[in-house]
């Protein structure tokens, strides 16, 4: 049985980029000078990677905080009294079920 072929290229679609002058406390662009050599890396991409993570954890939230307004409204049309989907939403964030 032959080997899968793996591509021996990375092709990154270029996407659109707008340019953004960003001021900081001359002590944190000292720490992330320091982080980014450490991860053998850029500022500029050391900022873009904590920019990146932060959105994706923001936009989840954001996400989560959609699903539960709607389980809420959900669970009202459905006859659910305000106390009982409180204690419905207050069990789903705390990811424990009794």
């Amino acid at each position: 049985m032959s080997q899968p072929e793996f591509p021996t290229e990375l092709k990154l679609r270029p996407r659109p980029v707008t340019r953004v002058e960003l001021k900081v406390p001359t002590e944190t662009y000292e720490h992330l000078e320091r982080i980014a050599e450490a991860r053998d890396m850029s500022v500029d991409a050391l900022m873009k990677l904590y920019i990146g993570q932060g959105l994706r954890q923001e936009l989840t939230q954001r996400f989560a905080d959609q699903v539960l307004e709607l389980t809420a409204h959900v669970l009202a049309r459905h006859g659910q009294s305000p106390n009982q989907v409180e204690a419905i939403l207050r069990e789903i964030r705390s990811g424990t079920g009794s």
